[in-house]
């Protein structure tokens, strides 16, 4: 007791003489908890948290004893762990060192998840038949999350690099805590009565049951279902799964995924343009085709009558030249059809914007245009493309 009393203790030596009271009055316990935040990393140690409703107790389970362990522990089973107490000197940290375990039941939140979920279902709120397409191409996205968490960056980011023109309205959000939910399905009904948005992205990032768990609350999958804007859920990673993941019209595995599936790139965009374009000219050249190749056709066998019957050969001269007026006909309202189709054609090309007076900017001859002007530097090199010719020039200086 003297080195308590009368020296100043080192942290480390402080953390140790509590280790060794601990260690010695708990070499053997038995504790039930629920377990949380499970983790299973590379080393092949098991890492968790036993809980109940008012603390929590870190545990580790080292390879050399979880590899015989038949029933691996999860998030929200209830597990009966044996083992002896330990401090963890590096963070002064009280944890259970476990070496065997077993469940007892399932948790009370996953309990509670399991109960929602079935009467959810059963009312017909996950039904696949009222779940809506998203837009093709939707001009502007709603979002609900929070504006601190790291979500709404990857989104934001996802959306200015595949659809920089795309209009994003944000409607903040508490997703974790007492409250979050209601605060979630308040901003979808107010993105609903703004009617701005053509789909809204509602989620957050990764965490653990508890941290998910307003997105397992029934008001929050009402909102969901009600809501006149198709809605995708994005909660956590992809091994996570919520209620609003059921409610929704479509679930995305992670917040950065469901950025993607709204907002489709422009090399996407001009893929599809080009096909539809090729589509209409192979069809127009067919047709045209297929109309010369009759007009040939009746046209021998006019010959052909005319040489087995000449005493009416002026008839049939009479008929060869009404048939080639009326073809001569069809023919000019099949190119004047194929001209205007080739203007609509012509109007969706981004050569019809240089025809009035605009360049279009690459870094190389062949066409690699920069996807930003924050990719741009002073001094660099770009080809300059004109509706007759191109250019080369040099940036001497840049200004949003």
């Amino acid at each position: 007791m003297s080195e308590l009393t009368h020296n100043n203790l080192t942290v480390s030596r402080l953390v140790a003489l509590i280790g060794e009271v601990v260690e010695s009055n708990f070499f053997a316990v038995t504790v039930e908890g629920e377990v949380s935040n499970f983790a299973a990393p590379t080393s092949g140690h098991w890492y968790f948290t036993l809980k109940d409703g008012q603390s929590q107790l870190r545990a580790v389970m080292f390879r050399s004893r979880n590899r015989l362990v038949v029933t691996p522990p999860a998030d929200g089973l209830t597990m009966v762990c044996t083992g002896t107490v330990s401090v963890y000197a590096a963070r002064g940290e009280v944890q259970l060192i476990v070496d065997s375990l077993a469940p007892t039941g399932v948790g009370s939140l996953q309990a509670a998840f399991e109960a929602l979920k079935v009467r959810l279902a059963a009312e017909g709120l996950f039904a696949e038949a009222r779940k809506r397409p998203l837009p093709a191409f939707p001009r502007t996205v709603g979002i609900v999350t929070s504006m601190t968490g790291a979500a709404i960056h990857d989104m934001l980011n996802v959306l200015k690099r595949r659809a920089p023109g795309m209009r994003v309205v944000l409607c903040p959000a508490r997703v974790q805590g007492e409250g979050a939910a209601g605060e979630i399905a308040a901003a979808i009904a107010d993105l609903n009565r703004q009617g701005t948005a053509d789909v809204l992205i509602v989620g957050r990032g990764g965490g653990s049951l508890e941290d998910l768990w307003a997105f397992n609350e029934e008001v929050v999958a009402r909102a969901i279902v009600a809501s006149a804007i198709p809605v995708i859920s994005a909660v956590g990673h992809e091994i996570d799964v919520t209620i609003a993941d059921y409610a929704a019209d479509l679930r995305a595995p992670t917040p950065s995924a469901a950025a993607e599936l709204v907002a489709k790139s422009r090399l996407e965009l001009e893929s599809h343009v080009d096909h539809l374009i090729m589509r209409l000219q192979s069809r127009i050249t067919q047709g045209l085709a297929l109309y010369r190749e009759r007009l040939s056709g009746l046209e021998g066998r006019l010959q052909s009558a005319a040489r087995i019957w000449p005493a009416r050969g002026d008839h049939i001269g009479q008929l060869e030249h009404r048939l080639e007026r009326a073809m001569a006909g069809l023919l000019r309202r099949l190119e004047d059809q194929l001209g205007r189709n080739a203007g609509r054609l012509d109007a969706l090309s981004p050569l019809s914007q240089l025809a009035r007076g605009y360049v279009i900017a690459s870094r190389d001859p062949a066409g690699g245009r920069p996807a930003d002007f924050s990719e741009l530097a002073v001094g660099e090199q770009l080809w300059l493309r004109f509706a007759k010719g191109r250019a080369r020039t040099r940036i001497e200086d840049l200004s949003e």
